[in-house]
């Protein structure tokens, strides 16, 4: 019997692909609307999606002038949109960076109260480079220190969510006893960036804690995933590429006596969807040609830690001695490792590049038929190369619903797919457990 297979809405703007926005396909809804994303939210629930995911960034984007930017904080949205669903996850982006940890385990254990336990949380350490002037730092903070504080910053939420025992709430009017203070301990964390008193002032989450999702796959990303992380998102521009990446972390996870089913991972796909090859091969053709080179710049730069490319030729063949050392870059480490591999292996031109990374910034992208994009998404299930998709429409919402009107069924029918939710809860979405609470006997 198959491992039911996975999938999330990733929505990003009015779709993934860089020039999505300006598809006739795309809202005209302001990206500031909460309708529109509700309206995502409760398609995705119909078709019995595990969850629907928001990124965020703490800057705004070089590359604003020419691709749709400033969509609503991501934390505040999944609080209205609890209300508009009640069986779909809900995750967010939250930054270990730029945040305190009492602040955001006290956000998060909130939303899933709110939600009834569909909270996850998207675990970044913010390598956009200005985001640290936003926050008073004259610079960005080095890869490796960022790192060292994301651990620290979990050592502290998941103690603070643990500084209530799930029987601490007495409740008993007649006898005047509300809380057993007993049932709640303070956690007293000194560390070397945070120092937090405790305990939490709510209890602990229905889900114990927020199912806990993470991103970054340089070596760094790797083993902090293993120990941490329950869902992955990840970005692959090959199956070989991503069956490794499963091995490894699946390995990774395993040696710190942790189960393979531990950790759901979850490879982007953007994927161009039409009724015939040629009619899908030519809206990303279309999407392609709507593309700013002056965006596709300042996203590679980024992604390099500032480095400038503006000064190679857009039609030279590239080699990777083209670009910086990725495991010396201190921005996005596993992107840009992504980037220089593709470059060795299709010695692509940099206008050629510019265009294949604007489809879904490194992720896997295709185009073809609901019948091909299901036969792909069912290779990469059954050769372990993914527990399902972050599904990333090039465009918003059209591309969403042709997924959902036509390749879900073929799903459902191959019985790779749910019919019906069997779970109300992300944690039973992902077949993840809840978590023991270590301090339960204080």
């Amino acid at each position: 019997m198959p491992q039911p297979l996975h999938l999330n809405l990733f929505v990003h703007g009015r779709g993934h692909h860089e020039a999505g926005w300006r598809h006739p396909g795309a809202t005209r809804q302001a990206l500031t609307d909460i309708d529109y994303f509700r309206n995502l939210a409760v398609k995705a629930e119909r078709s019995l999606f595990d969850s629907v995911f928001f990124a965020d960034a703490l800057a705004l984007g070089d590359g604003a002038r020419f691709v749709a930017s400033g969509a609503l904080e991501p934390i505040t949205t999944l609080a209205a949109l609890s209300q508009a669903t009640s069986r779909i996850g809900l995750i967010a982006t939250a930054s270990t960076t730029y945040t305190e940890p009492f602040n955001l385990a006290r956000q998060f254990a909130s939303l899933d109260h709110i939600s009834r336990g569909r909270i996850g949380w998207n675990i970044v350490t913010s390598w956009v480079g200005g985001a640290g002037p936003n926050f008073g730092y004259t610079q960005q903070i080095e890869h490796a220190e960022r790192y060292a504080r994301a651990h620290e910053f979990l050592e502290v939420v998941t103690q603070l969510w643990d500084s209530w025992a799930d029987d601490a709430i007495i409740d008993d009017p007649a006898g005047g006893r509300f809380l057993d203070p007993a049932r709640v301990r303070r956690i007293g964390y000194e560390g070397r960036f945070h120092r937090v008193a405790g305990p939490l002032n709510l209890p602990r989450p229905p889900q114990g804690y927020p199912v806990l999702v993470q991103a970054g796959s340089s070596s760094t990303g790797k083993a902090f995933a293993a120990r941490y992380a329950e869902t992955v998102f990840t970005a692959h521009l090959t199956k070989e590429s991503a069956i490794n990446f499963y091995a490894e972390l699946k390995a990774g996870a395993k040696a710190l006596g942790r189960r393979e089913e531990d950790i759901v991972i979850l490879p982007g796909i953007s994927a161009a969807i039409g009724s015939t090859e040629a009619e899908a091969s030519a809206l990303l053709d279309e999407l392609d040609s709507l593309t700013d080179v002056s965006v596709g710049l300042a996203r590679l730069s980024n992604c390099f830690g500032g480095h400038d490319f503006s000064t190679l030729p857009l039609d030279q063949l590239l080699s990777v001695d083209d670009f910086p050392d990725p495991s010396k870059v201190q921005a996005a480490q596993s992107r840009a490792a992504v980037i220089t591999q593709l470059v060795a292996r299709e010695r692509p031109t940099l206008r050629g590049l510019l265009r294949k990374l604007a489809a879904a910034h490194g992720h896997f992208t295709l185009s073809g038929t609901p019948e091909q994009i299901a036969d792909v998404i069912a290779d990469w299930t059954e050769s372990r190369a993914a527990d399902g998709f972050n599904v990333m429409p090039p465009v918003l919402p059209t591309q969403f619903e042709v997924f959902t009107e036509h390749v879900v069924p073929i799903l459902q029918k191959r019985g790779l797919f749910r019919r019906e939710y069997e779970a109300s809860t992300l944690r039973g979405h992902y077949g993840l457990a809840r978590p023991v609470n270590p301090h339960c006997d204080f």
